[in-house]
């Protein structure tokens, strides 16, 4: 048993050390200087049915300048062309999940739209018009600073009947999304 006494002598000090040199909760809530965000977008229920949007990216501004370098795109998760009427309240589609960003303050949010949206009336599509008279990069002033070590749930609520309308001038359907988005920050 003698033999074992040293041993156990030096196990006691290099748990002692642990703890002593262990993380103090100053230490813990230290930033990094990053937040995190989950996007989701939805569409408020309305009268029109069967419209697609061709979504490309998500940006923030993070700048008051005019400059197109003050944009910020984000990784987005889910792109493509998605069917609006599968993504209600209940049910929205998820852009981008748990992605961490500089906190920084944050003026803008801007949903990037391609080429591709269009609308199904009676069962013949029609193309959105989004670059002539419409809007490809619609955005909403959002005006926020985000934390770190904080995440930030942001759901982009979309209303489709505001949104589209026919230009009998130029014999077209035109898409000028009309956004409002909500954010709610937890702490994680």
């Amino acid at each position: 048993m003698k033999h074992f006494q040293p041993i156990k002598s030096v196990l006691v000090v290099i748990v002692i050390s642990i703890f002593l040199t262990g993380c103090s909760k100053e230490d813990l809530s230290k930033s990094d200087g990053l937040a995190n965000i989950t996007i989701k977008l939805k569409r408020t229920l309305g009268q029109t049915q069967h419209v697609y949007l061709d979504i490309k990216a998500i940006q923030f501004k993070v700048s008051t300048a005019l400059d197109v370098e003050h944009w910020v795109s984000l990784s987005t998760v889910n792109f493509g062309v998605y069917n609006m009427d599968n993504f209600s309240q209940n049910n929205p589609l998820l852009l981008i999940e748990n992605l961490a960003v500089k906190a920084d303050y944050v003026y803008e949010l801007r949903l990037m739209l391609g080429d591709g949206n269009f609308i199904s009336i009676n069962n013949i599509l029609h193309s959105l018009d989004v670059e002539d008279l419409g809007n490809a990069y619609p955005s909403n002033r959002i005006e926020t600073q985000l934390k770190s070590n904080r995440h930030y749930d942001i759901v982009i609520d979309i209303n489709i009947d505001d949104s589209i309308h026919f230009n009998e001038d130029e014999n077209m359907m035109v898409l000028s999304p009309q956004l409002y988005t909500t954010i709610r920050q937890t702490e994680y």
